[in-house]
Formats: structure tokens, C-alpha cells, sequence
């Protein structure tokens, strides 16, 4: 990946985070990921809205909802995911 392209993770932090179709989900209170490799593995969810909770996502150990990283398509003003990749 480009330098350029690159971003760092505490931008993230409180990001309002939506679906393609502007649903809006929450916003982002973390980010996980495997200490060895680096790899993300899902977004934390903190403000959770009623339609992330409907999609009965997966709860980390302090019960707060997390979305795979798999499902970020994009990052601007808003972290973008795909509810398909989602379930």
C-alpha cells in the first residue's frame, strides 16, 4: 500500500461508521487486531444504534458489539461497510 494511502488508527477513533447505503451503525471505540501479525480483525462499536443491534452482531468480552474488519470497504469522513459482509 502507498504511503499516502495509509491511515493511522487513532483517526478511526470515533468515527461515525455507516453502511453503503448510509445506515448508520455507531461509531468506532476501537480497533482489534492480532498482536503478531497485525492483521485487523474488527471494528468496536461504541453509541451502537437500533439497526446494529437488529444484525445481531457478534459481542466482544466487555459485551460491546464488533464488526469484522473484512466488511470496511472505505475510510473518509465516515468508515464505510459493506452489511453483506457483514453476516
Amino acid at each position: 500500500m502507498e504511503e499516502d494511502k495509509k491511515t493511522n488508527s487513532k483517526k478511526l477513533m470515533g468515527k461515525t461508521v455507516v453502511s453503503k447505503a448510509g445506515k448508520k451503525f455507531g461509531e468506532v471505540a476501537d480497533i482489534e487486531f492480532e498482536i503478531r501479525t497485525g492483521e485487523l480483525i474488527s471494528v468496536v462499536l461504541k453509541n451502537p444504534t437500533g439497526y446494529a443491534e437488529g444484525f445481531e452482531l457478534e459481542k466482544n468480552k466487555n459485551n460491546q458489539l464488533i464488526i469484522p474488519f473484512s466488511a470496511v470497504i472505505a475510510s473518509g469522513d465516515y468508515l464505510v461497510v459493506s452489511e453483506e459482509d457483514i453476516v
